[in-house]
């Protein structure tokens, strides 16, 4: 049981890593999900109460490193609060419009439109703004992607 215990949880984590790339999956949940899927296939005793405040506050930062990176990249660009809004709405409609490229292309192009149609900015500032967005979410990737993995790492600690 311990093998299937295993084989669950990495599939969990493995999900958890892909919502970096399609942030409409919940990263954080699938990763509390594998601990908690292991847990019931094999045994929690080696998730403790310390295992558990270290992971509550791992996942607090998870939220707020997210919503923290894309607030700053977009304000330091001088972007006003539609941009930050806009950025969000391309983040998430993005991948499904365009695969792959539209990571990357949703929160850029979501920041300028948001700046040229709300804010009425103009094109060189809505751009800046695009940018700034795009520099919070690649922060905001590389973040999250270590919270993770240390996240990971302390289940493994914990559980050997």
């Amino acid at each position: 049981m311990e093998f299937l215990g295993w084989i669950i949880a990495i599939v969990m984590f493995i999900i958890a890593f892909a919502g970096l790339i399609y942030p409409i999956i919940p990263s954080a949940l699938f990763i509390v999900g594998g601990f908690l899927l292991y847990g019931f296939i094999n045994t929690f005793d080696g998730m403790t109460v310390w295992f558990w405040i270290i992971q509550v506050l791992f996942v607090i930062l998870l939220f707020g490193a997210d919503t923290l990176s894309n607030l700053v990249g977009v304000k330091k660009f001088g972007g006003s609060k539609a941009g930050m809004w806009g950025s969000t709405i391309g983040l998430l409609i993005g991948p499904f419009v365009i695969p792959v490229a539209g990571i990357l292309v949703g929160p850029f192009l979501g920041a300028v439109i948001a700046e040229l149609a709300v804010s009425r900015s103009g094109v060189k500032q809505a751009i800046k703004t695009g940018v700034g967005s795009l520099v919070g979410f690649l922060t905001s990737v590389v973040t999250k992607g270590l919270v993770m993995t240390v996240m990971i790492t302390v289940f493994i600690f914990f559980i050997k």
